[in-house]
């Protein structure tokens, strides 16, 4: 049997990147329907908002609220935008909800693909951050982004990794990550923080990313304060969803002058 189609492995053989980049549903198709303007998103519908991360002496933490907002509409209140991608990686988004669910289901059919070889090897935390650069360059090359700010966070080889990607392919690593408003508002708490306490434990990371959330919280109107964080070090991930905190709006009847 002629194997014509070049997403198809000779028998006994699985090439991953051949699959992945050449499927009919691959962010790297070519197919004539998927050059069509009408199709792509240039006007998210369903958004959400700051991603923040921290590394930490011993491993790397995440958070993010859980609110799909439906333009300005608070509609969705339990969205998770985190997937624990392997043991050691996690991918957390903003922006468009619909973009990141494809990104996430490239990532899963990528580790099934690895799985399937069975080589004894797999994705480091910094391999997926080098494909999703590629992959957010390719597309928005191609004149259809994927319209999210990647934050990938992992630990591998004794050591933590944190990066960031944006819509553009635009990509870096730092000890502190923030997107959407929380690059603005959160950033700077977190940067200040790291600064002052270089050997933060893993309980004083989450807590700065708790009262920076609160921040966002109070300031940013598409911010929810149901949130789920993910701590991921030598041991594994851990993630905790549908977590929320006390609010206080005693002080709103002083704020005015804004109208």
């Amino acid at each position: 049997m002629a194997y014509a189609d070049n997403f198809l492995p000779a028998p006994g053989k699985v090439d991953i990147f051949r699959s992945v980049y050449n499927s009919a549903s691959s962010p790297m198709c070519t197919s004539s329907s998927s050059h069509d303007a009408r199709k792509k998103t240039m006007s998210p519908i369903v958004t959400g908002t700051s991603v923040l991360a921290i590394r930490f002496d011993g491993g790397v933490a995440i958070a993010a609220d859980m609110l799909g907002s439906y333009g300005s509409l608070a509609k969705y209140t339990r969205l998770s935008r985190m997937t624990e991608v392997n043991p050691k990686t996690v991918v957390a988004a903003s922006g468009d909800f619909a973009d990141y669910q494809q990104i996430s289901e490239y990532l899963e059919r990528m580790m099934i693909q690895n799985d399937i070889e069975d080589d004894g090897h797999g994705y480091t935390p910094q391999s997926i951050f080098s494909f999703l650069r590629l992959l957010m360059y390719q597309k928005r090359s191609k004149f259809e982004p994927l319209w999210n700010t990647l934050v990938v966070g992992g630990y591998h080889n004794g050591s933590s990794f944190l990066g960031y990607v944006d819509k553009l392919g635009v990509a870096y690593e730092d000890n502190t990550i923030a997107t959407g408003y929380g690059a603005y508002i959160a950033r700077p708490l977190m940067t200040k923080a790291l600064e002052s306490n270089p050997n933060m434990t893993k309980a004083e990371a989450v807590k700065l990313l708790i009262d920076c959330l609160k921040v966002l919280f109070y300031r940013d109107a598409r911010s929810h304060n149901r949130f789920e964080i993910s701590i991921i070090t030598e041991e594994g991930v851990t993630m905790e969803s549908n977590m929320s905190f006390e609010t206080n709006w005693e002080i709103a009847h002083l704020v005015k002058g804004y109208e």
